[in-house]
């Protein structure tokens, strides 16, 4: 019995959401009493050896350029085939891309129960409960998981990730990735950003905003604080921004520390995508906006000229 938690990976290094689920992992296997581990599908730059400070003992590895790339059928294919090999009974993934493309299968795979998105530890006083975010963060429920192996996926930044001491040991498992159904061409990836699913702070605009000539306001705003820049869905549809940086329901679904949106007035769908944010602070002039209900912070003015003000402020503060 153990806990193999799943590390995903992008262009040679362990994505943040890993941690989370390593810090998770470990905090589920003490629990339980059991050891805990990570599985690595491909090849990293990293040290993967350090990731023992994470709480884990060992990471196995499977040690094949194929896996560099996500096939959610190859993935689900190899990773259920390490959980048999590894004999862990808890699969813990993060609840980002790869996790919602291939925990599902990997559950099917295995016959096993599974909870996605979930917010916490769960409770085995009387069973293997795990609480999980339900109606777009709206409400919680609680899942009880019967079948002798369990998956769980965790919602990004909802487990602070802890670092302490130690190193892992790398055990290389024998898998061959399948046969992809799936034939990958070319990756065409945007460069020199932030991606937002991993940004600690996000600065958002709206059509209040009134033009893309004015989004350099908001990538003042965004330097000093190391933000990713994001927006509305009808911004992106007027092709103001592009369409990766749109968040929301229909886009891209974050969990920033910060999220501080700007002329936005807060539809249900963009609420939907960013109401998982520690932080949220809206800057309208209208004072009837719904995203002021949901804020944690506001301020009720005209952006152009708080903006500038903020801005001057923040870079002061950071020196």
């Amino acid at each position: 019995m153990s806990v193999l938690i799943f590390i995903d990976h992008a262009d040679g290094h362990i994505k943040k959401a890993s941690l989370e689920a390593l810090t998770y992992g470990a905090a589920v296997a003490k629990q339980l009493g059991v050891p805990a581990a990570g599985l690595l599908l491909g090849t990293v730059q990293d040290d993967l050896a350090a990731l023992g400070k994470y709480g884990i003992s060992t990471i196995h590895q499977a040690n094949n350029e194929a896996f560099n790339h996500l096939d959610a059928q190859v993935y689900s294919k190899a990773i259920a085939e390490a959980v048999t090999t590894t004999g862990a009974t808890v699969l813990v993934f993060s609840h980002n891309q790869t996790g919602k493309a291939v925990a599902p299968r990997v559950a099917a795979r295995l016959k096993a129960g599974v909870v996605t998105g979930a917010v916490a530890l769960p409770d085995t006083a009387s069973g293997f409960v795990v609480k999980k975010s339900v109606f777009s963060a709206k409400a919680f429920a609680k899942v009880n998981i019967t079948s002798a192996i369990k998956v769980v996926s965790l919602n990004p930044n909802s487990f602070k990730i802890e670092a302490g001491e130690g190193t892992a040991t790398i055990n290389q498992l024998a898998i061959t990735p399948a046969a992809g159904a799936v034939k990958v061409t070319a990756v065409n990836k945007v460069s020199g950003e932030v991606p937002l699913t991993e940004a600690e702070v996000i600065v958002s605009g709206g059509r209040g905003l009134k033009g893309p000539e004015n989004w350099g306001l908001l990538e003042d705003l965004a330097r000093p604080l190391h933000a990713a820049l994001a927006c509305s869905r009808p911004v992106a549809d007027s092709h103001w921004r592009p369409h990766h940086e749109h968040v929301g329901q229909t886009g891209v679904q974050v969990a920033p520390n910060l999220y501080i949106a700007v002329g936005i007035s807060g539809a249900i769908q963009h609420l939907a995508g960013v109401n998982r944010s520690k932080v949220i602070v809206v800057i309208n002039k209208d004072p009837e906006a719904p995203f002021f209900k949901a804020a944690d912070y506001g301020i009720v003015g005209d952006a152009f000229e708080i903006l500038p003000k903020l801005t001057e402020e923040i870079k002061k503060i950071k020196g």
